[in-house]
């Protein structure tokens, strides 16, 4: 994905410096404010491709930056990040202007992942409605499958899971971000019913052709890729 400039607003000068590291490291500019009234001023001002939120922040707490920030008009997608682990907190914190919520504490490379995709879905690509990754190919209007021209069955499921990897191609998709894009609420990340529908998908999808699209992430979770 090209350079993406991320304002980090966290408090926490341990946890924002692994942050403002890993995604420095990752290609991105990333700007820092230690409290909700700096990173507001700056979030304003700036112009960021995603925000990443701590709730939790001196001086102004993160609901009260995203409710300023959403009535001044700004459409800016923002992740929270919160200890505040319950149903009804992310909730709050999407209903909130939120447009996705981490929980802490988390794997960087989860991070990472969710801002990307925050950014892509934000981008001006609703109209999409064909992708193409290696010889396989997905209509999402006609809902057909292809693979090197053979056309694949797929149930409702396994063609929303077959979907949310192809928009997300060659990024890591987390379990996390599988149940709560695919199957729209939360499971517990442990159940098996990723396991169960992605067994099924790769049957159909690799099990006849020479080279495995679809790629587990051994501790990350999957990714579909030449």
């Amino acid at each position: 994905m090209s350079s993406m400039k991320i304002l980090v607003v966290e408090d926490d000068r341990e946890a924002a410096g692994f942050m403002l590291k890993g995604l420095r490291e990752a290609g991105h500019v990333a700007d820092h404010a230690a409290d909700g009234e700096a990173g507001l001023g700056m979030a304003l001002s700036g112009a960021y491709d995603v925000l990443v939120v701590d709730r939790m922040l001196p001086r102004r707490d993160g609901m009260s930056l995203l409710a300023e920030l959403r009535g001044s008009g700004s459409e800016v997608p923002v992740l929270l990040l919160s200890a505040l682990a319950s149903v009804d907190d992310r909730v709050t914190g999407l209903k909130g202007g939120g447009d996705d919520y981490l929980v802490k504490p988390y794997a960087f490379s989860e991070l990472l992942a969710r801002i990307e995709t925050l950014v892509r879905r934000s981008a001006p690509e609703h109209a999409r409605t064909q992708y193409s990754v290696g010889g396989l190919e997905l209509d999402r209007l006609t809902r057909e499958v292809r693979r090197e021209g053979r056309e694949i069955q797929l149930q409702p499921r396994e063609f929303s899971l077959l979907e949310y990897l192809m928009k997300n191609a060659g990024q890591v998709v987390t379990r996390t971000m599988l149940l709560e894009n695919v199957w729209d609420y939360h499971f517990d990340p442990q159940t098996n019913v990723i396991d169960v529908h992605m067994s099924r998908l790769r049957g159909k999808i690799d099990r006849d052709f020479d080279r495995p699209l679809i790629h587990t992430v051994r501790g990350a979770g999957y990714r579909l890729a030449e």
